[in-house]
């Protein structure tokens, strides 16, 4: 039996998209090809919320999962700092 690595997310939730839905922004530093200097990169997902308790600010954690919908592969593993709102 192998042991699956799931990816692993950290993100500030920006919007609240439905019941059980949250979009965060992850925020990444990658060095440019050409200036080698770093920069920021940015991807929104969404993340499976069960008992809707992530608020706009919040910072997160969350884990890769099975698809719950078309665009939803994450789900909210513990929340590391509440927002300010």
């Amino acid at each position: 039996m192998a042991v699956e690595m799931k990816r692993e997310i950290q993100g500030v939730v920006v919007a609240i998209a439905g019941n059980k839905t949250a979009t965060i922004l992850v925020e990444r530093r990658v060095m440019h090809p050409r200036y080698h200097k770093f920069v920021k990169r940015f991807k929104k997902y969404l993340v499976h919320d069960e008992k809707n308790v992530l608020k706009v600010g919040d910072t997160i954690s969350a884990v890769e999962c099975r698809p719950l919908s078309a665009r939803k592969n994450f789900r909210l593993q513990s929340v590391l700092k509440t927002g300010v709102e």
